[in-house]
């Protein structure tokens, strides 16, 4: 089932004279890197209620982005999420060129960008595929500081190629591509993270010279032997509470300003699942949206959750704005709280949570009893895109919360 997600912010404002419209129908964007490298994704621009609407395409993802303004022959789309915005011109009977422009813990993320109109191919193919890479493939990361071990899953129908790649910290979302005779193409772009994979397929059992890219200058290379029972090594950035503590205490200002503790009555009795995330990652995009669907029903059981954010920027006004589009979007009803503390501090548990070991990741999920102890520590999130992994997920994340509600009755 395709997953839509639906920004609601809306603005357009025609403030020049011979203000543009954008074509409606298919479009290729891509984003040009310097190495050749371009990450590239498909959109529909459709006119709703007399505005232009973007509908990112990412596999079975729909990205729809309302945020669209005109200024003469510029273009401006301020994507809803992650501090992003193309900031573009129209040019060549209504193709546009530019930048995408994404906000970052220190300098802003710059790389060109151009559209063209009418084009439904995310990667050109010019030869039938030679394989079929459907299936499961034992992944390495390769670099000097220790190969990291992942898996792709991956499906091709003809030419079409969908999948995605789990780490032990999470996945990369949902990928789309190509298989062009002895090679594959498969890119991602969420607003604000755009991937680029591409491979030699050096046989039906092993993928060659693997390049994947991430924004303007991230680069590494990969490797990949097809295996059906390929797992994941066991998590390094786990987290646990310290020797002589089991419970929390903190108290954060909510996206309200109002002051918020985990020692609130509000929390005191129930099963308590608290959120460690970030408004600028896309695993925590797909986690808030589980965690809200699964409070809306649940909350009547004893169950409370808690977010606490972990921003780009110490600026409470600047993180503010970015969360409240995260609660807005999914409809979050439990606190989301702004720890004040930078996602790069390295000293971002021992200011906020001191009782725990160091979070290396985001997102990470602590699961709190009735008691108020501390019951179990997750790290990592296997979103929609992970498939099967994403319905192991929910299933053991429900059977946790039964055990901790029936633990609590006896």
């Amino acid at each position: 089932m395709k997953q839509i997600l639906t920004f609601l912010t809306t603005t357009l404002f025609l403030t020049a004279v011979h203000a543009q419209t954008l074509k409606t129908g298919v479009w290729r964007g891509g984003l040009q890197r310097t190495d050749g490298n371009e990450i590239a994704f498909n959109f529909d621009v459709k006119q709703v209620q007399g505005k232009s609407v973007f509908i990112i395409h990412n596999a079975a993802e729909r990205l729809e982005v309302k945020d669209i303004s005109f200024d003469g022959d510029s273009c401006f789309i301020n994507m809803p999420f992650f501090e992003s915005q193309f900031r573009l011109k129209v040019v060549n009977n209504g193709e546009l060129a530019g930048l995408w422009i994404r906000g970052s813990s220190s300098k802003n993320l710059v790389v060109p960008f151009k559209a063209v109109y009418g084009s439904t191919e995310r990667y050109p193919v010019t030869s039938r595929p030679s394989y079929n890479v459907t299936g499961k493939w034992a992944t390495s990361f390769l670099s000097t500081d220790g190969n990291e071990q992942a898996i792709a899953e991956l499906v091709q129908k003809g030419q079409k190629l969908t999948g995605t790649f789990l780490t032990a910290t999470g996945d990369y979302r949902y990928l789309e591509g190509v298989v062009n005779k002895d090679s594959l193409q498969m890119s991602g772009f969420d607003g604000g993270h755009a991937y680029y994979f591409s491979a030699k397929i050096k046989d039906a059992k092993h993928l060659s010279d693997g390049v994947f890219v991430s924004g303007p200058v991230y680069k590494q290379s990969w490797t990949a032997e097809r295996n059906d029972t390929a797992t994941l090594p066991r998590n390094e950035a786990a987290m646990y509470v310290n020797p002589g503590e089991d419970k929390l205490d903190f108290t954060f200002t909510d996206l309200d300003g109002k002051k918020v503790s985990i020692n609130d009555t509000r929390f005191k009795n129930k099963v308590v699942v608290i959120q460690i995330m970030g408004s600028w990652c896309p695993n925590c995009m797909d986690e808030t949206a589980f965690l809200s669907r699964f409070y809306d029903k649940n909350k009547n059981r004893g169950i409370e959750m808690i977010a606490l954010a972990y921003e780009y920027s110490e600026d409470l006004q600047r993180s503010q704005k970015s969360l409240l589009k995260f609660q807005q979007r999914f409809n979050v009803q439990y606190p989301i709280l702004i720890t004040g503390v930078k996602a790069s501090d390295t000293l971002r548990t021992q200011k906020t949570l001191p009782q725990l070991t160091p979070i290396k990741t985001f997102p990470s999920t602590v699961f709190i009893g009735k008691d108020g102890k501390v019951k179990k520590i997750d790290t990592g999130f296997n979103g929609p895109g992970t498939g099967v992994h994403y319905d192991e997920y929910k299933k053991e994340f429900n059977k946790i919360i039964d055990e901790l509600l029936i633990n609590a009755e006896r």
